[in-house]
């Protein structure tokens, strides 16, 4: 079976490497064009892109499928007479031509279980909103946002520490499963592979992550303050910053619900030290930082952290407007 595939960030490129290691060649590859990075802000290839490079496939990078602009592209995919367009995070909207260019059409790996968290973020939004299950869909995609029937849906548990780039991960590799296995079973009968109508009932929307967003609210519960950290990780990260240093916020990462604490006002900080870490007072309950990072520098556990920087009990964390 033919495959064009279309993708960007690691999430896909781990797709694309399944589906390279499958019986099913692929004939050409769609990323995002090469974007600056760095402090020299170089442009730098997508992950796809590096893959599919190594690998001696022709690659498309157009800024947009849209309209006169997208006719070349539509034009080249149509010339690499592809059976199935699979989709990973590419970031493009696909207009109703390139839908349809192929037979057996678009099949996109959505990194949930739809039609719960359609759109952009749904890992992140996922462990933000506490959900203790998601999974991958593979669905056949129309012109309605993560709308299209689905032919396979894996699911997986949400771990109670697990940060949404562990996630991520666990997800990437799930999807780079299931992708091969709807095709394997559309070359062996297509018959067989029945594309379910999504449910009516339960559906949300993934927003795109705004880096706003990262400013932790410490009025929240303990259990709502450690999914919002562990959602921002390991980006945009969520951050605070110290009453006494209002403009410089701190990343912070891996928190542990602690036990309700009466009396402490959100933001606080009721302790700090390399033995007991961090430990801060929520609008119901502490969470426990377990991994601190200030502008600049590195990653480090509470206690490394708190060795090189003095934070003392009764200081607070900064509470967003």
């Amino acid at each position: 079976m033919r495959v064009v595939f279309a993708g960007t960030p690691v999430f896909a490129e781990r797709a694309l490497a399944s589906l390279l290691a499958s019986r099913h060649p692929v004939v050409g590859v769609l990323t995002q064009p090469d974007r600056p990075a760095g402090r020299g802000q170089r442009l730098v290839p997508s992950p796809v892109k590096a893959r599919a490079l190594d690998a001696g496939l022709p690659v498309l990078q157009p800024a947009s499928l849209r309209g006169e602009a997208g006719q070349p592209v539509l034009a080249a995919i149509a010339d690499l007479r592809p059976d199935v367009v699979v989709v990973a995070a590419y970031g493009l909207i696909l207009p109703q031509p390139v839908l349809d260019v192929a037979p057996l059409g678009c099949l996109n790996i959505h990194a949930s279980l739809l039609p719960r968290w359609r759109g952009a973020a749904p890992i992140v939004r996922a462990v933000q909103a506490g959900d203790r299950e998601t999974g991958i869909c593979i669905m056949k995609m129309e012109a309605g946002l993560d709308t299209g029937p689905v032919a396979l849906a894996l699911p997986t548990p949400i771990h109670p520490d697990e940060s949404a780039g562990e996630l991520h991960d666990r997800l990437a590799a799930l999807g780079a499963t299931a992708i091969v296995t709807v095709l394997d079973r559309l070359a062996a009968d297509p018959d067989s592979v029945r594309f379910e109508p999504q449910p009516t009932e339960g559906v949300t929307y993934a927003h795109k992550i705004e880096k706003a967003e990262a400013t932790v609210d410490w009025r929240l519960d303990a259990r709502q303050v450690a999914d919002h950290i562990r959602a921002f990780d390991p980006v945009p990260a969520s951050r605070s910053a110290l009453a006494r240093e209002p403009d410089q916020p701190i990343r912070l990462y891996r928190p542990t619900v602690l036990a309700a604490v009466r009396g402490a006002a959100p933001g606080s900080i009721l302790a700090a030290g390399p033995q007991e870490g961090l430990v801060v007072a929520c609008g119901d309950g502490a969470v426990r930082i377990g991994e601190l990072q200030r502008a600049g520098g590195r990653r480090l556990a509470a206690g490394d952290y708190l060795r090189g920087h003095a934070v003392m009990p009764g200081e607070r964390f900064e509470l967003p407007a």
